[in-house]
């Protein structure tokens, strides 16, 4: 098998290159010479441009990685991201680091484009732009290998992008038209990817506001997963739809709702679900009803050992700083507000309200306290960071609780 420097030179003597006008003006005659005789390494910035001179990609310069390498290192991947360690951005991390040495080398098949396809999610958070561009090549790729609903995820993973960056009608221009598409190919026609593309649709309605778009979506949805037997996504649907009779004080749904998530959280064993179900009705308590005493007897009823800590743990602190702040136990409620931090991975403008209530809460305990100029400061806080949200019961309370602080000022 030939070497870097020998495949170099090979192209270079195709092409009647001389030494000269391969290095340019990147590279030194002698440094050029060096690397084709295996005696120096080039980075990889030096290898783009002999690329570039050489008019070829990288990948034809570097040695192929071996069918059997991708599969290792893919699996490595995939065992990474279904590692339940909830340091989210730790483990996108990971996962791109392990894939970064061998892209450049990632030429063709489906290991390969799995891998593109995983280090392109990676890097969503970083470099977004980056991102899209490479995950609209691995479509293509799935596409040439003929895996319609593989392609089809990564045109959802594109309105994603967006969305994490808080940009949510550009996600929801995204997500359309990328069904659109999918939706004119014949061969597009597997049920769990619907299922993927309502929900989403659906949380995206209800982010930028189109509250009876969302409502439709999420019963068509849910009703489509009831009459083809399809469970994915359905626990999620359940939750947003427990959610939304939350914020419509409907109490006979959201329990409906909370009735169904259980039953699915027993039949699949779901942590995630029975800890949902339990914050769901102290959010309710505290919230809606404002009966603190039984939050606070609801709260000591469930063991919070088992949740996913990285997620649940702040709504819990959050729920129970605000138990305690409604039975006058106003140092420990600030105490407890102050270690609430909202979770990477919460990008959703109603999550995002619901923790921006913090500040407003932290307003009305300095306020208790005659510490007017405090509670001025933590007010300030939460209007300046829910004014762009759309309309929520949690926005409502954050400007009567404005109203309120400056009525003292």
């Amino acid at each position: 098998m030939s070497t870097l420097g020998e495949r170099i030179r090979t192209l270079r003597k195709q092409q009647k290159m001389t030494l000269e006008a391969l290095a340019g003006t990147e590279l030194t005659k002698g440094m050029l010479s060096l690397i084709e005789n295996n005696k120096a390494n080039p980075s990889m910035e030096s290898l783009n441009h002999i690329a570039s001179q050489l008019g070829v990609e990288v990948s034809e310069l570097l040695e192929e990685i071996s069918g059997q390498e991708v599969r290792e290192v893919l699996d490595q991947a995939e065992l990474l991201l279904n590692t339940k360690d909830y340091d989210f951005l730790n483990e996108l991390e990971q996962v791109k680091n392990l894939i970064e040495p061998y892209i450049p080398r990632l030429t063709q098949g489906y290991e390969a484009t799995r891998l593109l396809d995983i280090y392109g999610r990676c890097l969503a958070y970083s470099a977004p732009e980056e991102s899209v561009t490479l995950l609209k090549k691995v479509a293509k790729m799935y596409e040439d290998l003929h895996l319609i609903t593989k392609a089809a995820d990564i045109g959802r993973n594109l309105a994603i992008i967006p969305f994490m960056n808080h940009q949510y009608q550009i996600a929801l221009d995204v997500l359309l038209e990328e069904r659109k598409k999918l939706e004119a190919n014949p061969l597009w026609i597997d049920p769990l990817s619907r299922m993927d593309f309502d929900y989403l649709e659906a949380v995206l309605y209800f982010a930028v506001g189109r509250n009876t778009d969302a409502i439709q979506m999420m019963n068509e949805a849910i009703q489509y997963s009831s009459e083809h037997k399809i469970f994915k996504q359905i626990d999620n649907l359940f939750r947003l739809a427990a959610v939304h009779a939350m914020m419509e004080e409907d109490a006979g749904k959201m329990a409906h709702y909370l009735k169904k998530l259980e039953a699915y959280s027993e039949f699949a064993d779901d942590e995630d679900s029975k800890a949902f179900i339990h914050y769901a009705n102290l959010h309710y308590l505290n919230t809606y009803q404002k009966m603190y005493m039984e939050a606070d007897s609801l709260y000591h009823k469930f063991s919070l050992d088992k949740i996913n800590t990285k997620l649940f743990t702040p709504y819990f602190q959050l729920e129970r700083a605000k138990t305690l702040y409604g039975l006058g136990r106003v140092f420990e409620a600030l105490k407890i507000f102050d270690e609430v931090k909202i979770p990477d991975i919460v990008h959703h403008p109603i999550d995002l309200s619901i923790f921006y209530e913090k500040d407003a809460y932290i307003a009305l305990c300095y306020l208790e306290l005659n510490q007017v100029k405090k509670a001025v400061d933590a007010v300030n806080v939460a209007i300046n960071n829910v004014e762009k949200m759309p309309d929520t019961p949690y926005k409502v309370f954050i400007y009567t609780t404005y109203e309120q602080v400056m009525i003292r000022s």
